[in-house]
């Protein structure tokens, strides 16, 4: 790829994703709450109770101008996390067949369908007065047609069809804002497994803030990040420790195909990180369900 034009500065700096992570996941182990003893929902495969110790209303910010958050104290595979937003974003999909991983296949039933959840809420057309528009349609339309707009809010939290969700969405709005030139975005986030999803969403969301920045002809500003309930799990808390014992790097740059002027035209292989080093993987995290 040639042609891939640089997003971020010359400069390598160490990573500020990796401060903001270290600061969160210290801040839930000293001064978070524990869940143990309460009903939870969530199971371990074996059928224990999966407790968590949780801060409530975590908010993260990102200049995303400076660096682009992706961890360096262990990787995040940002091609996965790419396909998955852009089954959800650009596909509208909720067929697990249509995502190139298996991340989706404990909530899919025997057809691969997770319900009426996260892309096919973003299907569903609406009426306006400059017309009928998806959600994602609404807001792409508006940062280009009337951008300082307070109003430009994409919602997958959908009462009406939470029944027929197989999984209530986690992250599931979008609020973007347009000041001077720069696109700045807040993602609402009810709950989040902090080891497992944390760089994970916030990797996906900043690449989301890079594409409609690039495709509304809008420079990239801000991204804060809102998590309701912040949680660690308890058998993840020796996970957390070990890595908040790494050194941070220093923060690669990411590359756009800068051709993309249509938001439906971008794939996984047009963003690139240039010079993206970290820690060992922890392999085998377990996930409750």
């Amino acid at each position: 790829m040639h042609d891939i034009a640089y997003i971020m500065s010359e400069e390598s700096i160490v990573s500020k994703a990796d401060n903001i992570f270290i600061t969160m996941c210290k801040d839930i182990l000293e001064n978070g709450i524990s869940s143990e003893g309460e009903v939870v929902r969530a199971k371990w495969e074996d059928g224990t109770p999966a407790y968590t110790i949780k801060k409530f209303a975590v908010i993260n910010r990102y200049d995303l101008s400076e660096e682009f958050p992706i961890l360096t104290l262990r990787p995040t595979n940002l091609k996965a996390a790419i396909d998955e937003l852009l089954w959800i974003w650009q596909k509208k999909s909720n067929s697990i067949k249509e995502l190139n991983s298996s991340i989706w296949d404990s909530w899919a039933n025997e057809e691969g369908s997770i319900g009426k959840a996260y892309g096919y809420q973003l299907s569903i057309k609406h009426k306006y007065r400059e017309g009928e528009f998806d959600q994602v349609d609404r807001a792409l339309y508006d940062l280009i047609n009337n951008p300082y707009s307070r109003r430009i809010i994409v919602n997958m939290y959908n009462h009406y069809d939470l029944h027929e969700m197989n999984l209530y969405p986690c992250a599931y709005s979008m609020t973007f804002n347009v000041t001077g030139r720069k696109l700045n975005a807040i993602l609402n986030q009810r709950s989040q497994d902090i080891l497992v999803a944390n760089n994970w969403n916030v990797c996906q969301y900043a690449i989301l803030v890079h594409m409609i920045a690039q495709v509304s002809n809008l420079e990239v500003g801000e991204f804060v990040h809102v998590i309701a309930d912040a949680h660690i799990y308890d058998r993840h808390i020796p996970l957390i420790k070990e890595l908040l014992q790494r050194t941070p790097k220093s923060a690669p740059k990411l590359l756009i195909n800068p051709e993309k002027k249509d938001f439906y035209y971008f794939k996984v292989e047009d963003f690139v990180l240039e010079g993206y080093q970290s820690g060992l993987q922890i392999n085998n995290i377990p996930v409750a369900v």
